[in-house]
């Protein structure tokens, strides 16, 4: 079955580390610790990064807000982007006073960030062809650097804007949507010192996977790395020039050792593994990059021979523990590995979710898959958990290390899918390459799907607290220094809890779904939260078999700003 453009939003049926390098990094991991929170962050006021620092904690050491006054928190301002029909999945960013985010379309904003009025708006002229592909409207995030705006845009390119006029600089085509369906960046390249790293979405589609590494000064290509291997043992025949793989998420740099970590999405066809049989190299990966080079220092296969979805592309944490400098990174499956971030060394493997069946359990000393579901019977209805969405949605959890607690969003959804054969040269750009003839979101056996905010010990699993939403919450999560826990779920309610003990301390109703980034930032000594609502995005349609109202919810396209006063 192809999905398509026109049937996406339908409920269903949709319908062992290597090391490269023997070498340590340089710099020691606890120095690297302790220069975590000064780079890339040295004004606690801004927040100019993704997920505020290249740790990916998304934590602001911002304390005017706290648990003792966010009740007293009331709506500052509100900005609209104009198109309240698509969503809005951004995270904003904060640098001295001004606002920057990206909204459907590209469309690119600076706004003043105490008042909420608008200095310059980047319309970009996307072509044509954009409108036909799958993933038509949606950005996660614009990186900031040298002086620039940087965007991915939907129709394959990287483009520098200035940061003070909103005039573009430079532009540079990196994939053909006539050649390479889907290939699209609904994520902005990572900033690695004076290289932009990143892929495009179309792993779900018949493309090779690949990482660009562009110039970030005059836009010029440097190297491409094929996240698919030409390699007979790992992918039987040339499976490989139409294996997927595609790295569709933003990744981190750490610059204490030059090193750009980036995770690489699932194999295509997703669910017929019949005719690529074999480890499928680098699918469902984390790598470890050379930003000058795009040469792989380490890398961890996670899924081997993925065919259930199981995309690697989830930002990782890294959280010194022990003397080392760790890596946490949660795998679309609901596990989590803990890794040594100099070398992939595995420290330990664990669940987010109890219950799953692709896999009966996995080795935490060795990360090997023990029991696992293989060569779905094709024309048959298999019942897989979890979903294809994940145990957890793209979007990133926050650490606290004032707690040293993970606040993740987590759901409990399985599927029926039913495997089938599926011709590449049969792909359209508006259809996807999933090797199924249906596909449908379903309760797990005995209990109803649901979702769930909860604080974690990252290098264990062990749960401090959890608090149960009926539809799960697929936004990003902050913490703050203020001992709060600020989370968006999708009927556009806002909560506030308290980090120690999960107890509600605020909400409030935005009037649409939460897709996007909370953050936190300050100007003139006030503090501020900052909320992306707008529930779009291709989940809704993904879900609904499973949570019927969830495409009713409100849609929008707004950035809601908070206060104390």
């Amino acid at each position: 079955m192809n999905l398509t453009k026109s049937t996406r939003i339908r409920r269903a049926p949709l319908a062992g580390v290597i090391s490269l390098s023997l070498s340590l990094f340089g710099g020691g991991a606890v120095q690297a610790q302790q220069n975590m929170l000064r780079v890339g962050s040295a004004n606690p006021d801004n927040w100019s990064q993704y997920n505020r620092t290249w740790n990916g904690w998304r934590y602001s050491p911002l304390s005017q807000i706290n648990s003792k006054n966010v009740k007293h928190l009331h709506v500052a301002w509100i900005q609209q982007s104009g198109d309240v029909t698509n969503g809005l999945l951004s995270t904003p960013l904060v640098v001295n006073g001004v606002m920057y985010y990206v909204a459907p379309d590209n469309n690119v904003f600076a706004l003043n960030a105490v008042t909420g009025a608008v200095i310059w708006h980047y319309q970009p002229n996307l072509a044509a062809i954009h409108a036909a592909s799958f993933y038509d409207h949606q950005s996660r995030n614009i990186t900031l650097g040298h002086g620039f705006v940087y965007l991915g845009t939907l129709d394959g390119r990287v483009v520098a804007i200035s940061q003070k006029t909103g005039k573009r600089v430079w532009s540079t085509q990196l994939t053909d949507l006539k050649k390479c369906y889907g290939c699209v960046f609904s994520s902005t390249p990572m900033l690695a010192g004076d290289v932009l790293i990143g892929g495009t979405t179309g792993g779900d589609q018949p493309t090779r996977g690949t990482i660009f590494g562009v110039n970030a000064l005059t836009g010029k290509l440097m190297w491409k790395l094929y996240t698919t291997k030409a390699d007979p043992a790992s992918w039987p025949g040339n499976t490989w020039m139409v294996g997927g793989s595609q790295a569709w998420n933003v990744g981190e740099y750490d610059p204490t050792t030059n090193t750009a970590y980036i995770g690489v999405g699932n194999a295509a066809p997703d669910f017929y593994w019949n005719n690529r049989q074999g480890n499928n190299l680098y699918s469902a990966s984390m790598l470890a990059l050379d930003p000058q080079t795009g040469h792989i220092k380490w890398y961890r296969q996670e899924v081997p021979g993925d065919h259930y979805d199981f995309d690697s592309v989830y930002d990782p944490l890294f959280i010194n523990h022990d003397g080392r400098l760790e890596m946490v990174h949660e795998n679309k499956n609901g596990f989590v590995w803990v890794m040594d971030a100099s070398g992939g060394k595995l420290r330990n493997v664990w669940p987010v979710l109890h219950d799953y069946n692709w896999v009966k359990s996995i080795n935490p000393k060795t990360g090997q898959l023990i029991g696992q579901m293989r060569n779905l019977p094709a024309g048959k209805k298999t019942l897989i958990c979890p979903y294809l969405i994940g145990a957890s949605s793209w979007n990133p959890g926050a650490y606290n290390p004032q707690t040293r607690l993970w606040y993740l969003n987590t759901m409990d959804v399985c599927e029926n899918a039913v495997p089938q054969l599926q011709h590449p040269k049969d792909v359209g750009i508006t259809a996807l390459y999933l090797g199924v003839a249906s596909l449908e979101a379903v309760h797990p056996p005995g209990r109803p799907a649901k979702g769930w905010l909860e604080a974690l010990d990252p290098f264990t699993g062990k749960v401090s607290w959890k608090v149960d939403y009926p539809i799960p919450g697929l936004g990003d999560v902050l913490t703050t220094a203020g001992g709060l826990v600020i989370n968006g779920d999708p009927e556009g309610i806002v909560h506030a809890y308290d980090a120690k003990t999960g107890h509600q301390l605020w909400h409030f109703n935005v009037g649409s779904g939460i897709r996007g980034g909370i953050i936190s930032y300050a100007v003139n000594g006030k503090q501020y939260i900052a909320v992306a609502s707008g529930f779009g995005s291709l989940a809704p349609g993904f879900m609904a078999s499973a949570f019927p109202g969830i495409e009713k919810l409100q849609g929008g396209s707004a950035v809601v700003v908070f206060s104390l006063d």
